[in-house]
């Protein structure tokens, strides 16, 4: 089974540099073994042709990726238990836990949340990819609500609700400092040399996000976020850009915070999500608990946020 295809254009910058180093500049989350394993199946095009490795894309050249998976991963069932907030014949909804990656890939082939959805839900849309079912994600060590598609309408018409952003998605996170109340836009893209961060910078892509500080203390502000985009690591990067960044954030944080307070993921929070049920036309507000690591540095979290979300 692969995934969708991702077509590329070769600019002249990226000109006389190896194949699989050109696709893992451009895809950092997999390894250039990765797409060594996809070249030499023929899984990668350039101008509709097979090429080796080594080979040097030239600018101008169209190439195309077809993601696989590698003899390691299987999409397979697994009866892994799910806390569900919410599900009927067409989306199911969970609360996420921590340390839950949400579809197979190179590094994690299984035990996520696609082998968990196959296995309670026996069958899910099949869009020819990695991710049945799935419409959005969340980072590993992000916590909250999560949606999935049970059917091909509901698939479509959820991708859809994302990219109009018609869903409203409400983040709960403790942060080092106190960021205040504002609307920030901050434009983000790919870090230029470590591919695998986000940066603000002006060429990058229209990024907004709406930060209100619920409470503060030693040091610590409990934060609401409302996401006007949906860009890569948004929330953990516009916070780190204010000084303010996510406790226990190992990539965008402050090691010494995450070292004083003994945090060992961010604590960032997928807190509600408010919608149109895309089939039923129900209002749906879906609400997961906020997670014990978080509601030990505020005991009152969940009444403070619920009076003021």
């Amino acid at each position: 089974m692969e995934s969708e295809k991702k077509p590329l254009t070769v600019s002249g910058s990226e000109a006389r540099v190896r194949l699989d180093k050109f696709l893992t500049h451009h895809f950092p989350d997999y390894s250039r073994s990765y797409f060594q394993y996809l070249i030499n199946g023929g899984f990668v095009l350039v101008n509709g042709e097979k090429l080796k490795k080594r080979e040097i894309p030239l600018p101008g050249d169209e190439i195309e990726v077809c993601f696989q998976l590698t003899p390691e991963i299987s999409l397979e069932a697994e009866n892994i238990p799910l806390d569900i907030l919410f599900e009927d014949d067409h989306l199911i909804a969970v609360n996420k836990p921590v340390g839950m990656v949400v579809h197979p890939a190179p590094g994690s082939p299984n035990h996520t949340f696609v082998n968990a959805l196959l296995y309670h839900c026996k069958t899910l849309p099949d869009s020819g990819n990695l991710r049945p079912g799935i419409v959005h994600r969340l980072d590993k060590d992000t916590s909250g609500v999560l949606i999935a598609a049970k059917t091909h309408e509901a698939h479509q018409k959820l991708v859809t609700l994302f990219c109009e952003r018609s869903i409203q998605k409400t983040y709960l996170t403790i942060c080092v400092g106190n960021p205040g109340t504002l609307e920030l836009s901050a434009p983000i893209k790919r870090h230029h040399t470590r591919r695998q961060e986000m940066t603000v910078a002006p060429e990058g892509k229209p990024s907004i996000s709406h930060f209100k500080t619920l409470t503060s203390k030693d040091g610590l502000s409990l934060v609401e976020v409302d996401l006007m985009t949906g860009r890569t690591h948004q929330i953990r990067v516009h916070l780190k850009h204010l000084g303010t960044p996510v406790l226990g954030d190992s990539v965008y944080g402050s090691i010494s915070s995450n070292d004083k307070y003994g945090t060992k993921r961010q604590l960032l929070h997928a807190y509600q999500l408010s919608f149109t049920h895309p089939v039923t036309q129900q209002p749906l507000s879906l609400l997961a608990p906020i997670p014990q690591d978080m509601l030990d540095f505020f005991p009152s979290a969940e009444s403070i946020s619920q009076q003021k979300i």
